[in-house]
């Protein structure tokens, strides 16, 4: 990036690079702006994120965020490129994003009453192309859950489209009856290792404004 220059004397002041979000989730948006972080661009990558034969849900968050940084650096060369991406897993067992109603329904029946883990994998590509990446997981635990509330659960929508079925920041945290790491993990973006990547590529979420 070009300095700017201060009133004479000063120092000059390096603005910071863009920063560049390669996903469409508004949660990661949302999460980001926690933090005072707002993305200059979204570009979502768009790749195959189908599991390999016997790979693990820690293993394909972490490859599914470093080749999406990897699609976005490729085109937005000098930027900051910010890649996630969750996966619950039972076990081994890798849980899907559920599309359909009765997908959500099939994954609280098999989240009642247990321990499941979320795994975010996070990935920075630097203006550099130095890339940095770290796998976070939480454990979450599920009360045992009745017929009527996966059937209200299911009804509110609000499982579509997200990993394992359900979004803990809506009515699913009334399921949870323990949660042992970071929240934030489990919305879709760990925000501790997220600002520590960051800040390592350029970004300080804690610096002043970067100069107009």
């Amino acid at each position: 990036m070009v300095p700017t220059t201060a009133d004479s004397g000063a120092e000059a002041v390096r603005t910071r690079p863009a920063l560049v979000l390669a996903s469409s989730s508004p949660r990661r948006r949302d999460l980001l702006a926690m933090i005072g972080l707002s993305p200059d661009l979204i570009d979502p990558a768009d790749i195959d994120e189908s599991p390999l034969k016997a790979e693990l849900p820690a293993r394909l968050a972490a490859r599914l965020a470093q080749g999406k940084a990897a699609v976005v650096a490729a085109r937005r060369p000098g930027a900051v490129v910010l890649a996630a991406d969750t996966v619950v897993g039972a076990g081994r067992r890798i849980l899907p994003k559920a599309e359909t109603p009765e997908e959500v329904r099939e994954c609280l029946e098999l989240l009642s009453g247990r321990r499941h883990r979320v795994f975010t994998g996070v990935c920075v590509v630097g203006p550099d192309g130095r890339v940095r990446a770290r796998t976070v997981q939480t454990a979450v635990v599920f009360k045992r859950l009745s017929g009527a509330e996966i059937a209200a659960y299911v009804a509110s929508g609000q499982g579509q489209g997200k990993a394992g079925g359900y979004a803990i920041q809506g009515l699913a945290a009334l399921f949870v009856r323990e949660l042992i790491g970071s929240h934030s993990n489990v919305v879709g973006l760990p925000l501790y290792e997220t600002g520590g990547l960051l800040r390592a590529a350029g970004i300080d979420a804690l610096a002043p404004p970067p100069a107009a």
